[in-house]
C-alpha cells in the first residue's frame, strides 16, 4: 500500500479510539477530565438499566474510530501521536479493534 487511508474502529459502545501523546501525565489528565465532567455516579437515566451511563456518554464524545492517511507506504501521524484504545467501562478482557486500509 503506497497511498490511501487507514480506518481504526472499535465496535463497542463503551470504548473509544484516540490519538495523542503517550505521556503518563497526559493520560492521567484525560482520565481526570472524564471523571470530572462525566461522573460515574451522576444521575443518568441509563443507570436505571445498566450502571455504566458515564462510559456510554464518554464514548460518544471521544468517538469509536480514527482515520489516518497513508503516504509513501507509511501511516501519517504527528510527531508525538500514538493510537490508543480508551477503555471506559472496564477493565474488560476482550475488545475487538478493526483496521481497514483503503488505497493503492
Amino acid at each position: 500500500m503506497k497511498e490511501g487511508i487507514c480506518i481504526i474502529h472499535v465496535p463497542h459502545a463503551t470504548a473509544s479510539i484516540i490519538a495523542n501523546e503517550d505521556e503518563s501525565g497526559l493520560k492521567q489528565d484525560i482520565v481526570r477530565w472524564i471523571e470530572t465532567n462525566i461522573p460515574w455516579n451522576g444521575e443518568w437515566k441509563h443507570n436505571i438499566i445498566d450502571d455504566n451511563a458515564a462510559a456510554h456518554i464518554a464514548a460518544s464524545i471521544f468517538g469509536n474510530a480514527r482515520v489516518f492517511p497513508i503516504r509513501e507506504g507509511r501511516l501519517v501521524r504527528g510527531t508525538w501521536q500514538e493510537i490508543f484504545l480508551l477503555e471506559l467501562d472496564g477493565p474488560r478482557y476482550t475488545r475487538r479493534i478493526h483496521v481497514t486500509i483503503i488505497g493503492q
